[in-house]
């Protein structure tokens, strides 16, 4: 029996026209999907305070105390807030809904929150933007020069 291959969703990322200020990634989840006046309530203040050289903020939410930090998302990625669009039909011409994207944004730099503890270079965030790196490594095209250098490495090793 043959297994009918869920169709891709598509992402349009040509909108992005408003670049973001801020973008804030919080420990909790907010079940509200309209315009809201965050920036009149939510006011991060930097604290003076420096952890595995990044500058600690302060912020509370809803009265609890958050303590963050801002990355600049590393070199050659861009960051994209995004918004599903309704239903499509799926051209393919199998059954159901094609998940589909428009980019509503774009932002360079990211501050994460902790709830209780001070943002370090442990946390999962920063922790996620290693392997970026490891993922470039291992898709960079091999060239002849990096052949010639295993093969040395190998004649030198036996």
């Amino acid at each position: 029996m043959e297994q009918a291959t869920p169709p891709a969703a598509g992402v349009d990322l040509s909108p992005a026209a408003t670049d973001l200020g801020r973008v804030h990634l919080l420990p909790c989840g907010i079940r509200h999907n309209s315009a809201a006046a965050v920036s009149d309530y939510f006011k991060p203040r930097d604290t003076g305070v420096e952890v595995d050289e990044v500058r600690v903020e302060e912020a509370f939410f809803r009265g609890r105390k958050l303590q963050g930090a801002t990355l600049a998302l590393p070199d050659g990625y861009r960051g994209y807030v995004l918004e599903k669009k309704n239903g499509e039909k799926d051209t393919q011409g199998m059954d159901g809904e094609v998940s589909s994207f428009v980019s509503r944004a774009e932002f360079q730099n990211i501050t994460y929150w902790n709830h209780d503890t001070m943002p370090s270079a442990e946390d999962p965030l920063p922790r996620c933007f290693h392997w970026l790196t490891i993922a470039n490594a291992m898709h960079r095209p091999v060239t002849a020069e990096d052949m010639a250098n295993m093969s040395a490495m190998q004649n030198r090793n036996s």
